[in-house]
């Protein structure tokens, strides 16, 4: 088993670990993959890691798998996929990571608060 650091910015800290017979150029679109997923502006500390799993057995359909349980500022990310070939297994987990990050950045700003919490939270008795 493997295990290589993705920290392309100081805010990004992804671990990527291999099991099973995963070559460099698999890994490197893999790392590339989570990267361009995960680094965008306005997104908070991110940290985590991804396991990217290759079955041994031949007769095994959807070889590859991947779980990734990713901190976004304060929220759980948990993405999983199974596919048939390494560059599809990154494709699938770059399409569903932008979409859970995107929904992640966009949470806070239409989550509803109030101003002032109500008594029985805390706040000033009327």
């Amino acid at each position: 088993m493997t295990g290589k650091n993705l920290s392309d910015h100081n805010t990004t800290t992804v671990r990527i670990r291999t099991d099973g017979e995963v070559d460099e150029e698999s890994l490197a679109y893999l790392r590339e993959k989570i990267s361009t997923a995960l680094d965008r502006p306005g997104l908070p500390p991110v940290s985590g890691e991804v396991r990217i799993l290759r079955a041994w057995a031949h007769h095994v359909e959807l070889p590859w798998s991947a779980r990734t349980d990713v901190r976004i500022g304060s929220d759980l990310v948990v993405v999983r996929a199974r596919e048939a070939t390494a560059r599809e297994l990154a494709d699938r987990l770059h399409d569903r990571l932008r979409a859970r990050s995107e929904r992640v950045a966009h949470q806070s700003h239409t989550t509803r608060r109030t101003a002032v919490p109500p008594p029985w939270r805390g706040g000033p008795q009327q």
